[in-house]
């Protein structure tokens, strides 16, 4: 008797699945660490959605001020690159971010003519809350997972996979 189609591509799948994809990681452990990614994004979301809306910051907000705390500075033109926005854009997160006192703008030492914006403390404060709250969802989740779920994630140099 012939596969059905079905049959077919479900042996497909399972045999995907134990094949290593590049890296060295099998299909297998690659769509744990998608499932754990998908799940620990709606949860971190969640959580961060609430805690950015008390601040009044949207996410690409969030997402500037997480580029910006870990530089010194960056120019208008460096934060359209990294925001994917035009320069037009990145001025109006900044003009909103300036005015809630979580960013700042200063004229560059050698340049007095370039204006450079960095973070001021008030807005690495709510940087690292808002991590400290992700890092702690992320634990909850990972306290949730058994050994074996845990160590098949390939963190780090993948060393712990077996």
């Amino acid at each position: 008797m012939k596969p059905t189609s079905s049959e077919t591509q479900d042996k497909k799948v399972a045999n995907d699945r134990s094949q290593p994809a590049s890296g060295g990681a099998s299909r297998g452990e690659i769509d744990k660490l998608a499932d754990f990614m998908m799940l620990a994004q709606r949860s971190c979301l969640l959580d961060l959605s609430s805690d950015l809306n008390e601040g009044k910051v949207s996410y690409a907000q969030f997402f500037l001020l997480g580029y910006l705390d870990e530089q010194e500075s960056l120019t208008m033109t460096d934060i359209a690159r990294k925001m994917g926005h035009s320069t037009a854009a990145a001025t109006g997160l900044v003009d909103r971010l300036q005015k809630l006192k979580y960013v700042e703008r200063v004229h560059a030492e050698d340049d007095r003519r370039k204006i450079l914006v960095r973070i001021t403390p008030k807005g690495s404060q709510l940087i690292q809350r808002l991590r400290q709250g992700l890092v702690r969802g992320l634990s909850e989740m990972m306290a949730g997972m058994d050994e074996q779920g845990r160590e098949s994630l390939p963190f780090g140099d993948g060393s712990k996979r077996g």
